[in-house]
C-alpha cells in the first residue's frame, strides 16, 4: 500500500473558537479578581481556599495552545493588570493576605494548586458559550479536574455567581445549575454589582 496517497491530516485552527474562548477565560478571572473585592458571597467562598493558593483553567493539550503571538511583546504593565487576553488559560491566585489576583494566562514560574482542564477546545467552547453548565460538562466528561476535589466545588460555586451578575437571566439559567432565588429577589443587587464587575475588570 501506498501511503503517500493517504497524507496526513490536520484539524483546523478553529481560530474563532481559540480568541473566544481566550475572552472568555480572560473576562471570567478578571470578573472573579473584582466579584471578591464586592460581593459577600463569592469572598465567604473564596476564604474557604487555603492562602498562597493557585488555579488554573486551561485547554488540553498545553502545547496546542501558547500564548499568542503578540503575548512577549506587551509591556510589564499590561500583563501585570490584565490588561490584554493572551492564552487560552486563566490563572487565579489567592495571597498570604486573602486577596485574589487574576494571573493572566502564562503558567510559567507558577507552582498551580488546582488544575481545572477542559479536553479540547470544543469542549471549552460548549462550557464558555452557554451551552452546557458546568455540572453538566462534568456529567459529559468534557473537563477533568487536577488537585482537591473540595476546592474545584468551591471555584465553580463562585464561577456560578460572577455567571449570575455577568450574564443576562435567559443566558446565566443555562450556564449554572441552579438559577438561585436571591437573583430573583434581588434585581438590583444584581444589577448594581454587574455594572461595577464590568467597569473595574475592564478597566484596573
Amino acid at each position: 500500500m501506498n501511503i503517500n496517497k493517504y497524507p496526513e491530516i490536520h484539524p483546523g485552527k478553529k481560530l474563532f473558537k481559540r480568541v473566544y474562548v481566550a475572552i472568555m477565560l480572560w473576562t471570567v478571572g478578571k470578573a472573579i479578581q473584582v466579584a471578591a473585592k464586592v460581593d459577600k458571597e463569592v469572598k465567604e467562598e473564596l476564604a474557604k481556599l487555603p492562602d498562597n493558593f493557585t488555579l488554573r483553567m486551561m485547554v488540553a493539550p498545553e502545547k496546542a495552545f501558547p500564548l499568542f503571538f503578540y503575548a512577549k511583546t506587551l509591556p510589564a504593565f499590561v500583563v501585570d493588570k490584565g490588561l490584554l487576553f493572551y492564552g487560552i488559560q486563566m490563572i487565579l491566585h489567592k495571597d498570604k493576605e486573602g486577596k485574589i489576583k487574576y494571573l493572566g494566562a502564562d503558567p510559567k514560574g507558577k507552582k498551580i494548586d488546582l488544575n481545572i482542564v477542559f479536553k479540547n477546545i470544543e469542549a471549552a467552547w460548549m462550557v464558555l458559550s452557554f451551552q452546557e453548565s458546568t455540572a453538566t460538562a462534568y456529567m459529559h466528561d468534557r473537563f477533568v479536574v487536577e488537585g482537591d476535589l473540595v476546592h474545584s466545588l468551591t471555584f465553580v460555586r463562585v464561577l456560578d455567581i460572577v455567571e449570575i451578575f455577568l450574564l443576562p437571566k435567559i443566558i446565566a439559567k443555562l450556564a449554572v445549575k441552579r438559577y438561585p432565588k436571591w437573583a430573583e429577589m434581588s434585581p438590583l443587587r444584581k444589577f448594581v454589582k454587574r455594572v461595577v464587575i464590568y467597569i473595574r475588570a475592564y478597566t484596573f
